[in-house]
Order: C-alpha cells, then structure tokens, then sequence
C-alpha cells in the first residue's frame, strides 16, 4: 500500500515547485537583509527580508518527504544554483566556468538523493 510520501513515489512538480520557491525565499530574504545591513538601505529591507525567511522556513514544510535533513539537504544543492542565478540577473555579476560546475555538480548531488531507489 502507498503511504503517500515521495520517497515511495516519483519526485512531483509540486515539490520541485516547493524547492525553487524556498529557495527564492531564503536567497531574497537574505539579499534584502544584506542589503539593510550593508548598503545603508532602510530598516524595512531587514524587516521584509526577516519575513521572507520566516516563510521559507514555513515553505519547507510543506514537502513530503519525511526526513529533515534530506530536505535541507536537497534546499542546499538547489540554494547553490539558485544564488548563482540570482547573482547573475539581480546582482549583475556573471559567473565564471567554475561556478557553473560547482553549481551543477550540487545539482548531481540534489538528484542522487532525490531520485535514487530506496528500499
């Protein structure tokens, strides 16, 4: 009988949904942060930026998977990638050849997790 959980079923859209948009929480909420504290912007930056955070720490709880630390583990590889788009198209500093293949390699790494059988 199937008990629901991704582990026991494909990867679905939905969760890989989940992943990118926790990943843009966590990454714009500590832009707006860093930009607060280190480019003199207005204390709203860090107040808006604590929110976002504070929902993606609520986003990861939606995925199903039942292991924590799969989860953050996963967030992690695709935190990678993410944040060298977002250095690339909001921060306008473009990455070099190695960045892409540390990104990717982390991206190997998400998908070995992800999608290896388990038994």
């Amino acid at each position: 009988m199937n008990s629901g959980t991704i582990e026991e079923e494909e990867v679905s859209t939905i969760s890989i949904f989940l992943f990118i948009l926790a990943g843009l929480a966590e990454i714009g909420g500590g832009y707006l942060i860093w930009q607060w504290l280190r480019e003199g912007r207005p204390l709203s930056f860090g107040i808006i930026g604590g929110v976002i955070l504070f929902l993606y720490g609520v986003l990861a709880t939606f995925q199903s998977f039942s292991s924590f630390g799969r989860v953050y583990a996963a967030y992690g590889g695709i935190f990678i990638f993410l944040s060298v788009l977002w250095g690339w198209g909001v921060d306008h500093k473009t990455p070099d050849l190695y960045d892409w293949i540390g990104a990717g390699i982390c991206l190997v790494g998400v998908a070995v997790m992800l999608f290896a059988p388990r038994h």
